[in-house]
């Protein structure tokens, strides 16, 4: 009995996986060398992502660590989170660089502006929530609190509550690329999209509600970009597709 012979399909698909291993291991390789070069400074980067709240805290007020390594551990997750962004353009070349070989030439002048738009519109989403969001929640926070509560945050449920707040303010700002994305892929027309925009107003909203602290303010800051980088994408789709057109489809 002869051995099955593996078909083309089976060697493509093998090759594929080994590609996607490959690009995981180059952005793990970046974001390993940038965390290694800012370790010497995680306690200054740490006490750069606590100035929001500190600055919000009464005069001579601390942030506590319950934990026994806490006080080492948190600082070396910050940096690993300070490390991604800095390697976010590396990493999101890597993913738009997996998936080029299957695109046509066209398709392919898609991938330097997405991975250029998106790593700096993550970044301007994470940016603002530290320089502005940050600022009125923890003012809000802190007015409210009862005037009999000493305000001594710990340091591993802030780092917890500021990863979820950039997570949530870098993808939001992502909004017009996904849009972009959708509407060149043919996925989904601007008519459409325009259609839905009551559910898209409303679900942000839901979003927000979920995602941010349990006050207007905060869930304002983050529904009302996300409303409104929509449109930016609206905007910007139908300009995108029109330069990045096949030959023949420009014809047609």
């Amino acid at each position: 009995m002869t051995e099955q012979q593996k078909s083309p399909d089976d060697d493509s698909f093998i090759s594929h996986l080994i590609e996607l291993r490959d690009r995981i291991v180059r952005a793990t390789l970046a974001i390993a060398v940038v965390f290694l070069c800012m370790m010497p400074w995680s306690a200054q980067i740490y006490d750069f992502l606590a100035s929001p709240m500190m600055a919000a805290l009464p005069a001579g007020s601390k942030m506590i660590a319950t934990g026994v390594i806490t006080p080492f551990f948190i600082p070396i997750k910050v940096t690993l989170l300070a490390a991604f962004i800095v390697a976010l353009p590396w990493v999101l070349y890597q993913a738009w660089a997996f998936v080029a070989p299957g695109l046509y030439a066209h398709e392919k002048r898609l991938v330097a502006p997405l991975v250029i738009s998106s790593s700096i519109l993550f970044v301007l989403g994470v940016g603002f929530c530290y320089l502005f969001v940050f600022k009125v929640v923890f003012k809000v926070i802190n007015e409210l609190a009862p005037k009999s509560i000493n305000v001594s945050p710990d340091i591993e449920s802030y780092f917890d509550f500021v990863m979820t707040m950039f997570i949530a303010f870098g993808l939001t700002f992502e909004v017009p690329v996904v849009v972009v994305v959708l509407v060149r892929m043919g996925l989904v027309s601007v008519e459409k999209l325009k259609k839905l925009r009551p559910y898209v107003i409303v679900g942000a909203f839901v979003v927000a509600a979920i995602v941010t602290p349990p006050d207007a303010m905060s869930m304002l800051l983050l529904a009302v970009p996300l409303c409104v980088l929509f449109e930016v994408g609206l905007l910007v789709a139908p300009l995108f597709v029109k330069l990045t057109k096949a030959p023949e489809e420009s014809v047609g």
